[in-house]
């Protein structure tokens, strides 16, 4: 009995885990670590989940800051190279959460259903961004920043520039070394 309770168990412990996932970004100017909302995102918290653990933002960076509005990452290396993210996300903007400052949301383009692998961290309450926003769409918001925003607000000041067709570059690079998954009983 016990032998066939105990993967039951475990299956039930591990989606729970993985129902309010937190990660930990580390970056070349500290750590911040984010607990995702996949109750209200959840096809977008699934979608980051695997490029986490698919190692997909490792080595990557931060390659558009903007005092006061956001930082975004996760799609250019340290040369503004950018990364191919093979798998694109609907966009789950009608779910409630607000671009709120210290929040985490999707980067896209113009398509609504563009966001890939690109994140951006709000510095600010950025209420054009939510849902319809002026597109009828707006911004899906997936997780909130839980630890780290000092180091959010240094990569807010880091000095910028152009680099490679874009605007708002850091002119030294801000790397995200690591994102991972925290396991629940840490």
């Amino acid at each position: 009995m016990y032998k066939m309770l105990a993967p039951l168990v475990a299956a039930l412990l591990s989606s729970a885990a993985l129902a309010a996932p937190t990660i930990e970004m580390q970056t070349s100017m500290g750590t911040m670590v984010v607990e995702l909302d996949s109750e209200k995102a959840p096809k977008t918290v699934k979608n980051f989940v695997q490029y986490v653990n698919e190692g997909f933002y490792n080595g990557t960076i931060f390659h558009r800051v903007i005092p006061g509005f956001m930082i975004q990452g996760g799609g250019f290396s340290a040369a503004m190279e950018q990364k191919p993210a093979p798998r694109k996300v609907e966009n789950e903007a009608r779910n409630g959460l607000k671009n709120d400052r210290w929040t985490i949301a999707m980067a896209r383009t113009p398509d609504p259903h563009s966001a890939s692998s690109q994140f951006f961290i709000n510095h600010q309450d950025n209420a054009a961004l939510n849902y319809p926003g002026s597109d009828g769409w707006g911004y899906t918001v997936f997780g909130k920043l839980t630890a780290g925003m000092d180091v959010a607000d240094k990569i807010a000041k880091v000095p910028t520039g152009n680099r490679s067709g874009h605007q708002n570059v850091p002119r030294e690079p801000v790397t995200i070394q690591s994102v991972k998954i925290i396991p629940e009983n840490k």
